[in-house]
């Protein structure tokens, strides 16, 4: 399915539609710059009101927990076999954990297929692997050496030997709750249109810094809000990273994952959606760490931005069919979720400084009506948006970050998100492809 590949990063029809819009950009700011200045100010700050109003009502939509009643199958021979792909790369310091969290897994061992899935070039976690592959009922993918060098490149060539009905996708730090597998299977069979559901990633290393604290906000808004909230307006999912539970035929008939997308899973929940292919919310939690390094967090997110740019760049070619496929309101729920969440990280930094400027402007008594048009529409616009933001630091957080001042670093981290933003759009256009390798084990070193 070459029309869902990143492989190429814009069309030339967009490439078309790009380099118009630059170029009316420009007349329009040498014909009429003040009006010109006026509109764009004023198109920025509307799309940054709407994505985060978009946001906060999807956090007061799935602040709810829909709990279903979970009733396991009466004995273990009416369990189907279940595939779980590990995608490794320079983790042999975490396999002695992630072994312990796999072995706490309630699910018969006779019906666990294990992969752990390592790059041909990584002696040193294949070494690791192999001692301790013997006790758990698993074997070592070894992936050949090619391009591109990313995990969803791996995970498809792992999945031609997947012997499950059901794959699952787990990270090297994560820790999912014991009775998952068998939570996935009971959703499953209750919802047969459903190809693929998303358990819940939380963070339980928050106390350890305050980048962490803020990841762990971040995780809390994502994984219990504004996910389910989008689950249940039944629009189009873009699926966390981790811990998402496949139907394997299905999987496999999508095309799995596109090897070319750094962030694969949010392009996946997309795809299946245009698919026809129903995609829900799992009442299970994986524990997972936050980064506590800036420079950890900044290549990670970095990943994560430029992923979102791919995923819109791709599902945005041909909009009649995305129109046809998802609805007029799952188009506005992708570009208001995923495009609202690029948009916001790279106007943000810009109105500050527009604000700035056009406040010293006032003060010096430079083209004193402009600037001071100017510093009331961003200003108007940067104090509803920080409204926003601090609301939603405080909507159904866990009670240790629900005070003012975690809300108020909310706003700082959203700078940082921004730089994260800028960053992607550079290797976007210029390393496209790159997958920045995220250490895992932070905690185990701080």
């Amino acid at each position: 399915m070459p029309e869902f590949s990143a492989r190429t990063v814009a069309t030339w029809q967009q490439a078309a539609v790009l380099l118009a819009g630059c170029v009316m950009l420009v007349c329009a700011v040498c014909l009429w710059p003040y009006v010109t200045t006026h509109v764009l100010v004023a198109c920025m700050s509307a799309g940054f009101l709407v994505s985060l109003g978009f946001r906060t009502a999807l956090a007061v939509i799935g602040r709810s927990r829909n709990r279903t009643a979970f009733a396991a199958p009466a004995y273990d021979a009416a369990m189907p076999v279940y595939t779980v792909l590990l995608p490794l790369y320079r983790e042999a310091a975490m396999l002695p954990q992630l072994t312990c969290a796999l072995s706490a897994l309630d699910y018969p061992r006779d019906r666990l297929d294990i992969k752990f899935v390592v790059e041909e070039d990584d002696t040193e976690t294949i070494a690791a692997a192999k001692k301790l592959v013997c006790d758990l009922p698993a074997e070592i993918v070894v992936v050949p050496q090619s391009l591109p060098r990313t995990k969803p490149k791996a995970c498809n060539y792992a999945l031609h030997f997947a012997r499950g009905n059901y794959v699952v996708v787990y990270d090297a730090e994560d820790r999912p709750e014991p009775d998952q597998l068998r939570k996935a299977v009971v959703a499953f069979r209750g919802s047969p249109g459903a190809a693929c559901f998303q358990a819940r990633l939380t963070i339980d290393n928050e106390r350890w810094s305050w980048l962490a604290r803020m990841f762990a906000l971040d995780y809390d808004l994502w994984f219990k809000m504004l996910l389910p909230g989008l689950a249940k307006l039944q629009v189009p999912i873009p699926l966390g990273g981790t811990s998402n539970h496949f139907r394997t035929p299905v999987l496999r008939a999508v095309g799995a994952w596109d090897p070319f997308n750094v962030t694969e899973d949010a392009d996946l929940g997309i795809r299946l959606a245009r698919l026809n292919y129903g995609v829900a919310m799992l009442d299970s939690t994986t524990f997972e760490e936050a980064p506590l390094r800036y420079g950890t967090w900044l290549r990670q997110r970095t990943r994560w931005m430029k992923g979102y740019m791919q995923t819109m760049l791709v599902h945005t070619r041909q909009p009649a069919r995305l129109v046809d496929s998802v609805g007029v309101r799952g188009v506005a729920a992708i570009q208001l979720f995923l495009g609202g969440a690029i948009w916001s990280a790279l106007v943000n930094p810009v109105l500050w400084l527009i604000f700035a400027v056009s406040c010293v402007g006032t003060q010096t008594g430079m083209h004193e009506q402009f600037m001071e048009s100017l510093a009331l529409i961003s200003g108007i616009s940067l104090l509803m948006c920080n409204v926003v933001l601090a609301v939603l630091s405080r909507i159904g957080t866990r009670k240790a970050m629900a005070s003012v001042p975690f809300a108020l670093g909310y706003l700082l981290y959203w700078f940082l998100v921004s730089v994260a933003a800028y960053r992607a759009l550079w290797q976007l256009v210029f390393n496209p492809f790159h997958w920045e390798k995220t250490p895992h084990g932070d905690a185990l070193d701080g």
